[in-house]
């Protein structure tokens, strides 16, 4: 199969109507129509099944549409990879480090201040992101190197160096009355009813169902634990970033956190070398 094949099929696939799809590709339809024909022909299976006037996909159309993203976003990530390689090998290098907006803020600058040291540094672009982006943008080839947290973030196809592991704290307005606790469990936060845990949007834009607020990033929650409108669950390490407003509590039986630094293991840039090392050292 060819891209140009894939990139046909998902666009009839997401679209579920060839008119649209031709519209989408900037192509006329029945030359879209015969390319999937042809493609159904060589796989030997229908991909779609088609009436006047609808478009479903079949079982295997279902699968195919899964496999093409996949393959599609890796074709895409290696054009952007090399990209990158190319304009590292004419003298212009930097790398890209992904990190979770407000997740081991104390860290990351011991990070930067200790690569910067290194003779052969060269310039770090820190994009910030919300909620499990930084695997997306790894996977993509948007970026060289990200900090993940598990077990909140997949590692899996990465090559990993773990940082260091931690406890986990609930933040709440400070005067609350479980601020006076040396420690909490689970079940004393979930039976908060005036202070709900926030959801988070999944990487499709849904949000899990329940009461509390939906949230978009790290400086928004802090603002709704503030005004008493939730309450948050985060590494020990948020303690540094607190308010005189916030107050936070050790929650006994929360997971740990692991913090990560991730690369593609096919990587052979020795700028994320050596920034790996001077994180495994830090």
């Amino acid at each position: 199969m060819e891209t140009r094949e894939l990139r046909y099929f998902v666009a009839v696939a997401e679209e579920l109507h060839f008119g649209r799809a031709a519209r989408r590709l900037g192509m006329a339809q029945p030359p879209l129509s015969r390319a999937i024909q042809q493609l159904e022909r060589r796989l030997g299976a229908a991909l779609l099944d088609r009436t006047s006037r609808t478009v479903t996909l079949t079982e295997a159309g279902s699968v195919l549409l899964a496999e093409s993203r996949a393959a599609l976003a890796a074709v895409d990530a290696a054009e952007r990879r090399t990209r990158r390689a190319a304009l590292a090998a004419t003298g212009r290098p930097g790398l890209v480090l992904a990190v979770k907006a407000g997740a081991s803020s104390e860290l990351l600058a011991k990070l930067l201040g200790a690569y910067a040291a290194d003779p052969g540094a060269v310039p770090v672009e820190v994009t910030l992101c919300g909620p499990g982006e930084q695997e997306r943008l790894l996977r993509e080839g948007r970026a060289d190197v990200a900090l993940l947290h598990r077990p909140f973030d997949s590692t899996a196809g990465f090559d990993t160096e773990e940082l260091s592991t931690e406890s986990q704290v609930v933040i709440l307005p400070a005067g609350h009355p479980l601020t006076l606790r040396a420690h909490v469990h689970m079940a004393d936060i979930t039976a908060l009813p005036d202070l709900p845990l926030p959801r988070w949007p999944a990487p499709d834009g849904t949000c899990p169902p329940g009461p509390g607020p939906r949230v978009r990033d790290h400086t928004q929650l802090l603002q709704l634990v503030a005004l008493g409108r939730a309450c948050a669950i985060s590494p020990e390490s948020c303690r540094s970033q607190l308010h005189d407003d916030l107050a936070a509590v050790p929650v006994l039986d929360a997971p740990t956190v692991t913090t990560v630094i991730a690369w593609p293991p096919h990587s052979r840039s020795r700028a994320v070398a050596d920034l790996v090392r001077t994180a495994t050292r830090l």
